[in-house]
């Protein structure tokens, strides 16, 4: 009989403890704190693991409630060596964006504010305003997130209207281009009137202003304008004239007062309370503010000196080098600002400066900035209110002990069972986290083109998603009854299951989580679309509420965005099915096979029509091979294949 082996954490064993720090080098790198389950709980970095580490046990050191607590489940310390802090860094910010530990401090990925997308992957990059970051195309540059939204706008209109530059996505005609090319705010993208090297020339420009260097592309548009007037190219230099008075006309109200005004620099402050942060970040050039950008972290993930370091790193490890200023005011002092200076200073190649100011101008530029950050978090508090007003009106609703910190939300998706999906969405505190969201493909053979089951798909997708407790209780050999428990406390546990659909829904996810005996530890409902209707198990007759009371409008909330990401998911495989060809469900009939008899017969019906031996004349294609052709299209006739 096997023995569960219990490991302990490593406070408990200060012997253990001492022998694996001195394992430890004194050199850059990253370090990972696991807990006894093996689950990453904290990664951090240092130019000195050793003595960083050792900083979170000794006894001595004031520690947050919240790192203390995660030092006391720590049972293994990992590390990764780099030869420069820079790289520790770099290597930092990788790791936690693909691990996402509970215990590091994680910008929530807020769609408020917007940011600008070049798309310097294609041929003539657009540029667009956008809420969402998409990392498919490495090339594609976004700036921001952007606070004052009027003001991106109006900006783009006015780039947008002195600059020649691509209007639309897609041509409006194929012969010809449109009513922009004549009114000279085009130049021809759609019928190619222009080369892609020249018009990135133009997109280069725009991008200048959103980089913070509007300046530099003032003097450069001046000098040619005096060239234009020297050739007497009248035209061209008034055409030069009108993009510089705009871009005047972007930050004339825009001006801070500081005493050096050549200095480039970017102040950040941020205002909390006990579960809120909203961070603030001046862009200031040439004494102008050119940008206002927005960020969002939990405030119980770290010290507020932790929280803005993250926000700087993640920030300019997203930047081009011209655009680090070379002076950064801080409301706080940083925890390792040597790190994030030298990697700043490496990638700028000049020497980049972080200040804490205490008095006189700058500190007034940082109280200017902190006074900004409290107003967004005044309205951060507003819309959480909201959700706590949701939550407990919801534990009213539903009789539950407690607010339901997690809720999932489930759903399918097909067309008379074609491409059948479902999703999973999460919301944690009545606020939707994507991180956390999951598809899936209906493996249930029984679900095929022109036969639907919505109830035996639910049914399989909550097996799938709670026989995991089931699989970890027998590979720790804990008696499940004793394991049950205990899983309700596990971080991805939901505490409300929220099923898109009726009483038959309901009852086919009620039978599924019986047989996997969680139906004492999981709360699970229906909503029904026709009147809003919430059913609980075992109950003919839905609840009485209405269908504008808080907690009902956040269950409408959670199913409307499970129908969203479900529908989505099912489009996306829709069109990847059509874009697929038949034949890539012929055993043995490779991707190059495939073009090859493409290419022999010319259409799909040819090869359908076609014989053994006629398929055995395409090339690639043996007796073998075209026989499975040949049954596939035929499945229930005998070929001969001598015809």
């Amino acid at each position: 009989m096997s023995v569960a082996i219990e490991i302990k954490s490593l406070l408990k064993q200060p012997e253990l403890l001492e022998a694996r720090l001195q394992e430890i080098p004194p050199e850059p790198g990253v370090y990972f704190m696991r807990s006894s389950n093996g689950d990453i709980l904290y990664i951090g970095k240092s130019k000195k693991l050793r003595a960083r580490v050792r900083s979170y046990f000794r006894q001595a050191q004031k520690l947050s409630d919240r790192i203390a607590m995660m030092v006391r489940q720590v049972a293994e310390i990992e590390f990764i060596v780099t030869d420069t802090e820079a790289e520790a860094l770099a290597l930092e910010a990788n790791l936690i964006k693909q691990h996402q530990p509970y215990y590091n401090v994680l910008l929530k990925d807020d769609k408020k504010y917007p940011y600008v997308c070049i798309t310097w992957s294609e041929d003539y990059p657009r540029i667009f305003i956008t809420r969402k970051r998409r990392a498919t195309q490495k090339r594609d540059r976004y700036y921001g997130p952007y606070v004052d939204t009027r003001l991106l706008r109006y900006t783009l209109h006015i780039i947008k209207r002195v600059f020649p530059l691509r209007q639309r996505r897609q041509p409006l005609f194929k012969d010809r281009p449109c009513l922009n090319y004549d009114m000279g705010r085009c130049p021809g993208v759609c019928q190619s009137l222009i080369t892609p090297e020249e018009y990135k020339k133009i997109v280069q420009k725009v991008a200048m202003v959103f980089q913070g260097r509007s300046d530099e592309l003032v003097a450069s548009l001046q000098a040619k304008m005096d060239k234009a007037v020297e050739r007497l190219d009248f035209e061209k230099a008034a055409q030069y004239r009108d993009q510089i008075k705009a871009l005047h006309s972007l930050n004339a109200e825009q001006k801070v007062a500081l005493p050096d005004d050549t200095v480039s620099r970017d102040a950040i402050a941020l205002a909390a309370d006990d579960k809120h942060c909203c961070i603030q970040l001046f862009q200031i050039r040439a004494g102008k503010l050119v940008g206002r950008l927005g960020f969002f972290a939990d405030a119980r993930s770290g010290t507020p000196g932790a929280i803005l370091q993250r926000v700087l790193e993640e920030h300019y490890t997203t930047v081009e080098a011209v655009e680090i200023p070379t002076e950064i005011l801080v409301q706080h002092e940083l925890p390792e600002p040597e790190i994030l200076t030298d990697w700043l200073s490496t990638t700028k190649a000049r020497k980049v400066s972080l200040i804490s100011p205490q008095r006189q101008t700058k500190a007034e530029l940082i109280e200017m900035v902190e006074r900004n950050a409290n107003f967004e978090l005044e309205r951060t508090q507003r819309v959480s209110d909201r959700n706590t007003q949701a939550l407990q009106d919801l534990a009213t609703i539903l009789d539950l002990p407690e607010l339901p910190k997690r809720i999932e939300g489930y759903d399918i998706s097909h067309i008379q069972g074609s491409n059948a999906v479902a999703s999973q969405v999460v919301f944690v505190d009545g606020v939707p986290a994507k991180q956390h969201y999951r598809h899936y493909k209906i493996k249930n053979p029984d679900v095929q083109i022109g036969h639907s089951d919505d109830f035996a798909s639910l049914a399989e997708v909550i097996g799938r998603r709670f026989r995991k407790y089931q699989r970890s209780a027998a590979e720790q050999n804990i008696p499940w009854l004793e394991f049950k428990h205990q899983v309700g406390e596990q971080q991805d546990f939901p505490d409300l299951i929220m099923i898109d659909g009726g009483k038959g829904q309901l009852s086919s996810v009620v039978t599924i989580l019986q047989d996997l005996d969680l139906l004492d530890v999981v709360k699970v409902v229906s909503l029904a679309k026709k009147r809003e209707e919430i059913f609980l198990p075992g109950e003919s007759k839905p609840l009485e509420t209405e269908a504008e009371q808080p907690g009902v409008q956040l269950l409408r909330r959670v199913r409307d965005e499970s129908h969203r990401f479900a529908v989505s998911f099912h489009r996306q495989q829709r069109l990847t099915s059509s874009r697929r060809s038949r034949l890539a469900d012929i055993s043995g009939l490779g991707f190059q096979r495939q073009k090859q008899l493409l290419g022999h017969f010319h259409s799909i019906d040819y090869i359908r029509e076609a014989t053994v031996a006629k398929l055995t004349e395409a090339p690639g294609i043996g007796p073998g091979l075209a026989q499975e052709i040949y049954n596939y299209f035929h499945p229930n006739q005998v070929s001969d294949s001598s015809r």
